[in-house]
């Protein structure tokens, strides 16, 4: 039945935001347990049983093999979503933290291409070949696992969380060269003394605690904003859409914004720490509001204008760039940027929970309220960008340059 066809197909999708939300809470605590290195190490064994299910998934029942698959790798990408932000925030110079945090996007992005490029019939979408295609995945983490052997653990967690004072200056000579780590240390210490007067902060303490509570609202917006922006309804649906706005060959289509979200994710590379966080946010948010206007009155138009469907395609291609700009890359790095070391852990946990809810929430039920709403499904994300624009233009502070203790500082006002 194609109700049961709908049931299977949107949870295989969502399935692995559920693996995403249950490992998302654990982030923190394997985080301190293993360090920072290790814990991305170890959490490498999800990523490879859960590609070994799906690889496998022409051998048994392939629908359940493919739906636990994806929840084992969700599994793995709510700890990595959490423990990868959370590295390179604390060993990238305050100068440059921007700029890299927006690499974890860029690899985000530059996978779903690969992906894509992939899964075309002529490569490895076809019947024979899709089971490598869904088990390839588990190559990137053997090649992650084998490449974390060369990384140097997180001076701040040798330091903060260890009191390791010479390794973690090993560890910072390594990451900067030859220059002179006494200033940085300073800065650890002064970290050091903060986290110490306030100790490790629980997950309820957080919500509870007066002085996390604009920090933590702020942390949880972004990521909802994220995930409710409307994108992995183009992400999960775009060949769909693009058959929808008459598109001959909408795989192609498809491929074409996976080019378009890489090129511009290395864009915002370099306007990350040029701009500042906040005002690329908004301009990304502003400019997806206009996209899912022009996106819905090209829909509802193209049976009386067949020239609509240009405006359609445009209007997508436009909002995929304008999620690179901000709202794609900065809600990843910017929560470990709103917390001092004592809530970081909790507060990152949490951000990713409700970024994994989110994103289940929209996969599992964006096929549905399409078949419902029709042309007028963006309709819905518009309005929820403008809500995203004007909480963003409100309570978001600019973090580019500032010191963990000075955008604490900021919300303590």
């Amino acid at each position: 039945s194609p109700h049961i066809l709908t049931m299977y197909w949107s949870l295989s999708v969502s399935v692995f935001a559920i693996g995403g939300m249950v490992s998302s809470f654990t982030v923190g605590w394997i985080g301190d347990r293993l360090g920072r290195v290790k814990a991305m190490l170890v959490v490498n064994v999800l990523s490879i049983a859960g590609n070994l299910l799906m690889g496998l998934a022409k051998f048994g029942p392939s629908h359940m093999l493919i739906i636990a698959g994806r929840a084992v790798t969700g599994l793995y990408c709510g700890l990595s979503s959490g423990l990868v932000p959370m590295y390179v925030s604390e060993v990238s110079p305050t100068a440059l933290r921007g700029a890299l945090g927006t690499l974890h996007q860029l690899a985000i992005v530059t996978g779903i291409l690969i992906s894509q490029v992939l899964g075309l019939d002529f490569l490895l979408g076809n019947d024979e070949m899709w089971p490598l295609l869904l088990g390839l995945s588990g190559v990137a983490a053997l090649l992650q696992f084998f490449l974390l052997l060369l990384c140097p653990e997180s001076p701040r967690y040798l330091y903060i969380k260890l009191g390791k004072v010479e390794e973690a200056k090993k560890s910072l000579k390594w990451l900067r060269g030859n220059c002179d780590p006494m200033k940085e240390i300073a800065e650890m210490e002064k970290e050091k003394q903060e986290a110490a007067s306030e100790k490790k902060v629980s997950i309820r303490q957080l919500f509870t605690s007066s002085k996390y509570r604009q920090a933590v609202i702020v942390a949880l917006m972004v990521q909802i904003s994220q995930q409710f922006s409307g994108i992995n309804a183009i992400f999960y649906y775009s060949t769909n859409i693009f058959e929808r706005a008459g598109v001959d060959q909408p795989v192609y289509a498809t491929i074409g914004v996976g080019v378009v979200n890489t090129v511009f994710t290395v864009i915002s590379v370099f306007l990350v720490e040029k701009a500042g966080r906040r005002s690329l946010f908004l301009v990304g948010l502003m400019g997806m509001l206009i996209s899912a206007v022009a996106m819905t009155v090209g829909l509802a138009l193209l049976s009386q204008f067949a020239w609509m469907s240009y405006v359609s395609m445009v209007a997508i291609f436009l909002f995929v760039i304008f999620f690179e700009v901000g709202p794609g890359p900065i809600p990843w790095f910017i929560v470990a940027e709103l917390f001092s070391q004592g809530p970081r852990p909790a507060a990152i946990a949490v951000a990713g929970f409700c970024n994994w809810a989110c994103n289940f929430i929209v996969g599992m039920c964006f096929q549905y309220i399409a078949d419902l709403c029709g042309p007028y499904v963006f309709v819905i994300f518009a309005a929820l960008l403008l809500v995203f624009f004007l909480f963003a233009y409100f309570k978001v502070p600019e973090t580019k340059g500032k010191s963990f203790e000075e955008i604490a500082a900021v919300f303590r006002r």
